[in-house]
């Protein structure tokens, strides 16, 4: 997709997903046969459920219909919510990914395993487990030491609310 399509795009349906409270983290363009394929992919600090991406699928569709940033190719479009493991590149998803185990790679090289128990706006407060029955230990590390990030799918995890019951 071209920069100028894509700037078109985000400038028209930026204000969309705004008003439902809702963060527009990306527009990709793609091609499946003959057909486009355009995903908009959307995210909140609360997370972004089916009929909210249902919803704002039919908005975001109006909307394209009645201009002409598509062309008169077809198209399909696709509004969903980042997968569970996709990297984290603003500060609002390391917020997001507080009490979430993270594999990070460091820019000085090597990586890091370990839990975000806070983000502020200069880094992360860290917990790294321990090896082998020891204690787990605090690190903190900043965000210009961070090559990138991502998040460890946790099969047995306790969710928040189990911790708080």
């Amino acid at each position: 997709m071209s920069t100028t399509q894509s700037d078109r795009l985000r400038v028209l349906l930026e204000p969309l997903v705004a008003a439902k409270g809702l963060d527009l983290e990306e527009i990709e363009m793609s091609r499946a046969g003959k057909r486009r394929m355009l995903r908009i992919i959307v995210d909140s600090d609360e997370g972004v459920e089916l009929d909210a991406c249902a919803e704002l699928s039919r908005e975001v569709s109006d909307k394209l219909d009645e201009t002409d940033v598509m062309g008169e190719d077809e198209y399909v479009l696709e509004v969903s919510s980042p997968g569970a493991d996709r990297p984290l590149t603003e500060h609002r998803h390391y917020v997001r990914a507080t009490g979430r185990l993270v594999k990070f790679q460091l820019a000085e090289g090597g990586e890091l395993i370990a839990r975000i128990l806070e983000a502020d706006d200069e880094g992360l407060d860290l917990e790294v487990p321990g090896v082998k029955g020891r204690k787990a230990t605090a690190r903190r590390i900043a965000f210009t030491d961070i090559a990138k990030a991502r998040v460890e799918i946790e099969f047995n995890r306790k969710d928040k609310k189990e911790e708080e019951a």
